[in-house]
Protein backbone atom coordinates (compact mmCIF):
# COMPACT_ATOMS: atom_id res chain seq x y z
CA UNK A 1 0.00 0.00 0.00
CA UNK A 2 1.43 3.36 -1.05
CA UNK A 3 1.38 6.34 1.35
CA UNK A 4 -1.43 7.95 -0.71
CA UNK A 5 -3.47 4.75 -0.66
CA UNK A 6 -2.93 4.48 3.10
CA UNK A 7 -4.13 8.06 3.62
CA UNK A 8 -7.17 7.37 1.43
CA UNK A 9 -7.99 4.25 3.43
CA UNK A 10 -7.53 6.07 6.73
CA UNK A 11 -9.74 8.93 5.62
CA UNK A 12 -12.48 6.53 4.54
CA UNK A 13 -12.23 4.71 7.88
CA UNK A 14 -12.68 7.94 9.82
CA UNK A 15 -15.52 9.03 7.54
CA UNK A 16 -17.35 5.71 7.87
CA UNK A 17 -17.06 5.40 11.65
CA UNK A 18 -17.12 9.03 12.71
CA UNK A 19 -14.51 8.42 15.42
CA UNK A 20 -11.56 6.03 15.46
CA UNK A 21 -8.77 5.28 17.89
CA UNK A 22 -5.11 4.68 17.10
CA UNK A 23 -5.62 1.03 18.07
CA UNK A 24 -8.56 0.65 15.65
CA UNK A 25 -6.54 2.23 12.85
CA UNK A 26 -3.65 -0.13 13.45
CA UNK A 27 -5.93 -3.18 13.48
CA UNK A 28 -7.86 -2.19 10.36
CA UNK A 29 -4.97 -0.99 8.20
CA UNK A 30 -2.17 -3.15 9.58
CA UNK A 31 0.10 -0.22 10.43
CA UNK A 32 2.02 0.75 13.54
CA UNK A 33 0.75 3.26 16.09
CA UNK A 34 3.54 5.65 15.09
CA UNK A 35 2.55 5.49 11.41
CA UNK A 36 -1.10 6.00 12.32
CA UNK A 37 -0.23 9.11 14.34
CA UNK A 38 1.87 10.55 11.51
CA UNK A 39 -0.89 9.92 8.98
CA UNK A 40 -3.50 11.50 11.24
CA UNK A 41 -1.27 14.53 11.67
CA UNK A 42 -0.98 14.83 7.87
CA UNK A 43 -4.76 14.69 7.45
CA UNK A 44 -5.36 17.07 10.34
CA UNK A 45 -2.89 19.59 8.86
CA UNK A 46 -4.95 19.50 5.66
CA UNK A 47 -8.13 19.98 7.72
CA UNK A 48 -9.57 16.66 6.61
CA UNK A 49 -10.02 15.20 10.11
CA UNK A 50 -10.06 16.49 13.68
CA UNK A 51 -7.52 15.03 16.08
CA UNK A 52 -8.92 13.68 19.34
CA UNK A 53 -7.25 12.20 22.40
CA UNK A 54 -5.96 8.87 21.15
CA UNK A 55 -7.46 9.08 17.66
CA UNK A 56 -9.45 11.25 15.24
CA UNK A 57 -12.98 12.31 14.34
CA UNK A 58 -14.67 13.11 11.03
CA UNK A 59 -15.37 16.76 10.29
CA UNK A 60 -19.01 16.10 9.42
CA UNK A 61 -21.24 14.49 6.82
CA UNK A 62 -21.35 17.56 4.60
CA UNK A 63 -17.59 17.99 4.27
CA UNK A 64 -16.30 17.72 0.70
CA UNK A 65 -13.10 15.74 0.24
CA UNK A 66 -10.51 17.10 -2.18
CA UNK A 67 -10.41 15.25 -5.50
CA UNK A 68 -7.10 13.52 -4.81
CA UNK A 69 -8.66 11.72 -1.83
CA UNK A 70 -11.62 10.49 -3.88
CA UNK A 71 -9.58 8.80 -6.59
CA UNK A 72 -9.28 5.40 -4.89
CA UNK A 73 -12.96 5.20 -3.96
CA UNK A 74 -14.95 2.69 -6.04
CA UNK A 75 -12.09 2.66 -8.57
CA UNK A 76 -13.12 -0.54 -10.38
CA UNK A 77 -16.75 0.56 -10.53
CA UNK A 78 -15.80 3.91 -12.04
CA UNK A 79 -13.64 2.26 -14.68
CA UNK A 80 -16.52 -0.04 -15.67
CA UNK A 81 -18.92 2.91 -15.76
CA UNK A 82 -16.49 4.83 -17.98
CA UNK A 83 -16.30 1.98 -20.51
CA UNK A 84 -20.08 1.68 -20.66
CA UNK A 85 -20.47 5.44 -21.04
CA UNK A 86 -17.90 5.70 -23.84
CA UNK A 87 -19.89 3.09 -25.76
CA UNK A 88 -22.86 5.52 -25.76
CA UNK A 89 -20.81 8.22 -27.53
CA UNK A 90 -20.53 8.24 -31.33
CA UNK A 91 -17.45 9.29 -33.34
CA UNK A 92 -17.68 12.97 -34.20
CA UNK A 93 -19.84 13.82 -31.18
CA UNK A 94 -19.33 16.96 -29.15
CA UNK A 95 -19.27 15.90 -25.49
CA UNK A 96 -19.58 18.02 -22.36
CA UNK A 97 -17.91 16.78 -19.17
CA UNK A 98 -18.07 18.31 -15.71
CA UNK A 99 -15.42 17.49 -13.12
CA UNK A 100 -15.04 14.53 -10.76
CA UNK A 101 -13.36 11.16 -10.52
CA UNK A 102 -15.95 9.29 -12.59
CA UNK A 103 -16.05 11.84 -15.41
CA UNK A 104 -12.25 11.85 -15.39
CA UNK A 105 -12.35 8.10 -16.06
CA UNK A 106 -14.87 8.72 -18.85
CA UNK A 107 -12.51 11.31 -20.37
CA UNK A 108 -9.61 8.84 -20.27
CA UNK A 109 -11.72 6.16 -21.94
CA UNK A 110 -12.82 8.55 -24.69
CA UNK A 111 -9.27 9.79 -25.19
CA UNK A 112 -7.72 6.37 -25.69
CA UNK A 113 -10.54 4.65 -27.60
CA UNK A 114 -9.62 3.67 -31.16
CA UNK A 115 -13.21 4.47 -32.21
CA UNK A 116 -12.32 8.16 -32.04
CA UNK A 117 -9.06 7.97 -33.99
CA UNK A 118 -9.38 9.08 -37.62
CA UNK A 119 -7.05 7.95 -40.39
CA UNK A 120 -6.86 11.47 -41.83
CA UNK A 121 -5.50 12.87 -38.57
CA UNK A 122 -8.52 15.08 -37.91
CA UNK A 123 -10.26 15.26 -34.55
CA UNK A 124 -12.41 12.21 -33.85
CA UNK A 125 -14.26 13.79 -30.94
CA UNK A 126 -14.67 17.22 -29.32
CA UNK A 127 -14.77 17.51 -25.53
CA UNK A 128 -15.90 20.63 -23.69
CA UNK A 129 -15.09 20.67 -19.98
CA UNK A 130 -14.82 22.96 -16.96
CA UNK A 131 -12.38 20.55 -15.29
CA UNK A 132 -8.75 21.64 -15.43
CA UNK A 133 -7.40 18.14 -14.83
CA UNK A 134 -9.43 16.70 -17.72
CA UNK A 135 -8.31 19.50 -20.03
CA UNK A 136 -4.67 18.96 -19.08
CA UNK A 137 -4.82 15.19 -19.47
CA UNK A 138 -6.56 15.23 -22.85
CA UNK A 139 -4.51 18.07 -24.31
CA UNK A 140 -1.87 15.54 -25.45
CA UNK A 141 -4.42 13.43 -27.37
CA UNK A 142 -4.12 14.31 -31.06
CA UNK A 143 -7.54 12.82 -31.82
CA UNK A 144 -9.36 14.98 -29.25
CA UNK A 145 -10.34 18.60 -29.72
CA UNK A 146 -10.39 19.88 -26.14
CA UNK A 147 -12.22 23.06 -25.15
CA UNK A 148 -11.86 24.33 -21.58
CA UNK A 149 -14.35 26.90 -20.33
CA UNK A 150 -13.37 30.06 -18.50
CA UNK A 151 -14.12 30.49 -14.82
CA UNK A 152 -12.66 30.54 -11.33
CA UNK A 153 -10.93 27.34 -10.17
CA UNK A 154 -11.95 25.40 -7.06
CA UNK A 155 -8.95 23.67 -5.53
CA UNK A 156 -11.09 20.86 -4.05
CA UNK A 157 -12.26 19.60 -7.45
CA UNK A 158 -10.13 21.38 -10.11
CA UNK A 159 -13.41 22.63 -11.60
CA UNK A 160 -13.99 26.11 -13.01
CA UNK A 161 -17.14 27.83 -11.77
CA UNK A 162 -18.85 31.20 -12.10
CA UNK A 163 -20.46 33.29 -14.85
CA UNK A 164 -17.58 32.80 -17.30
CA UNK A 165 -18.47 29.11 -17.52
CA UNK A 166 -22.08 29.96 -18.31
CA UNK A 167 -21.00 32.51 -20.92
CA UNK A 168 -18.80 29.91 -22.63
CA UNK A 169 -21.42 27.17 -22.62
CA UNK A 170 -24.05 29.53 -24.05
CA UNK A 171 -22.05 29.47 -27.30
CA UNK A 172 -22.31 25.69 -27.74
CA UNK A 173 -24.82 23.00 -28.63
CA UNK A 174 -23.51 19.69 -27.29
CA UNK A 175 -24.49 16.25 -28.59
CA UNK A 176 -23.89 14.54 -25.26
CA UNK A 177 -23.36 15.85 -21.74
CA UNK A 178 -21.85 13.49 -19.14
CA UNK A 179 -22.36 14.61 -15.56
CA UNK A 180 -20.75 13.27 -12.42
CA UNK A 181 -22.87 13.80 -9.31
CA UNK A 182 -22.62 13.31 -5.54
CA UNK A 183 -26.18 12.08 -5.11
CA UNK A 184 -29.20 10.91 -7.09
CA UNK A 185 -32.75 10.48 -5.76
CA UNK A 186 -36.27 10.47 -7.10
CA UNK A 187 -37.23 13.43 -4.94
CA UNK A 188 -34.32 15.79 -5.62
CA UNK A 189 -32.83 14.39 -8.81
CA UNK A 190 -29.10 14.92 -9.33
CA UNK A 191 -27.27 16.80 -6.56
CA UNK A 192 -23.75 17.81 -5.62
CA UNK A 193 -21.91 19.29 -2.64
CA UNK A 194 -21.18 22.79 -3.93
CA UNK A 195 -23.74 25.26 -5.26
CA UNK A 196 -21.29 26.76 -7.78
CA UNK A 197 -20.59 23.36 -9.30
CA UNK A 198 -24.32 22.58 -9.32
CA UNK A 199 -24.97 25.73 -11.35
CA UNK A 200 -22.32 24.78 -13.90
CA UNK A 201 -23.63 21.21 -14.21
CA UNK A 202 -27.17 22.53 -14.60
CA UNK A 203 -25.99 24.75 -17.44
CA UNK A 204 -24.18 21.84 -19.08
CA UNK A 205 -27.47 19.93 -19.02
CA UNK A 206 -29.31 22.87 -20.58
CA UNK A 207 -27.08 22.88 -23.69
CA UNK A 208 -26.90 19.10 -24.15
CA UNK A 209 -29.11 17.20 -26.58
CA UNK A 210 -28.63 14.06 -24.45
CA UNK A 211 -27.74 14.02 -20.75
CA UNK A 212 -25.95 11.04 -19.20
CA UNK A 213 -25.37 10.86 -15.44
CA UNK A 214 -22.54 8.60 -14.27
CA UNK A 215 -22.80 7.51 -10.64
CA UNK A 216 -21.52 4.49 -8.75
CA UNK A 217 -23.84 2.65 -6.37
CA UNK A 218 -22.78 4.73 -3.33
CA UNK A 219 -24.45 7.80 -4.90
CA UNK A 220 -27.83 6.15 -5.55
CA UNK A 221 -30.68 7.23 -3.26
CA UNK A 222 -28.39 9.74 -1.60
CA UNK A 223 -29.00 13.49 -1.69
CA UNK A 224 -26.47 16.28 -1.12
CA UNK A 225 -26.68 20.03 -0.68
CA UNK A 226 -27.09 21.58 -4.13
CA UNK A 227 -29.57 20.45 -6.77
CA UNK A 228 -28.49 20.09 -10.40
CA UNK A 229 -31.54 18.85 -12.28
CA UNK A 230 -34.58 16.58 -11.82
CA UNK A 231 -34.58 12.97 -12.95
CA UNK A 232 -36.71 13.74 -16.00
CA UNK A 233 -33.88 15.88 -17.42
CA UNK A 234 -31.57 12.85 -17.37
CA UNK A 235 -31.75 10.60 -20.41
CA UNK A 236 -29.45 7.83 -19.19
CA UNK A 237 -28.05 6.75 -15.81
CA UNK A 238 -24.91 4.62 -15.99
CA UNK A 239 -24.05 2.88 -12.73
CA UNK A 240 -22.23 -0.25 -11.56
CA UNK A 241 -25.05 -2.20 -9.86
CA UNK A 242 -28.75 -2.75 -10.12
CA UNK A 243 -30.74 -0.09 -8.26
CA UNK A 244 -33.40 -0.61 -5.56
CA UNK A 245 -36.87 -1.36 -6.90
CA UNK A 246 -38.30 1.92 -5.60
CA UNK A 247 -35.64 3.92 -7.40
CA UNK A 248 -36.07 1.87 -10.57
CA UNK A 249 -39.72 2.94 -10.48
CA UNK A 250 -38.64 6.59 -10.15
CA UNK A 251 -36.33 6.23 -13.15
CA UNK A 252 -39.05 4.64 -15.27
CA UNK A 253 -41.52 7.38 -14.35
CA UNK A 254 -38.95 10.02 -15.36
CA UNK A 255 -38.17 8.28 -18.67
CA UNK A 256 -34.55 7.74 -17.64
CA UNK A 257 -32.81 4.71 -19.16
CA UNK A 258 -30.77 2.60 -16.75
CA UNK A 259 -27.45 1.13 -17.92
CA UNK A 260 -25.61 -1.18 -15.50
CA UNK A 261 -21.93 -1.50 -16.39
CA UNK A 262 -20.36 -4.96 -16.54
Amino acid sequence: MTPQQRLNALLELVSDRGNVSITEIGDELGISAATARRDLATLADQRLVTRTHGGAAALGAGYELPLQYKIARQAEAKTAIARATAALVAPGDTVGLNGGTTTTEVARELGKSERFIRADGEYGITIVTNALNIGYELSVRANVKIVVTGGVARRQSYELIGPLVRDTLDEFALDVVVLGVDGLTGQYGATTMHEGEAEVSRHFASVGRRVIVVADSTKIERSTFARICPLDRIDVLVTDRGVPASFATDLAAAGTELVVAD
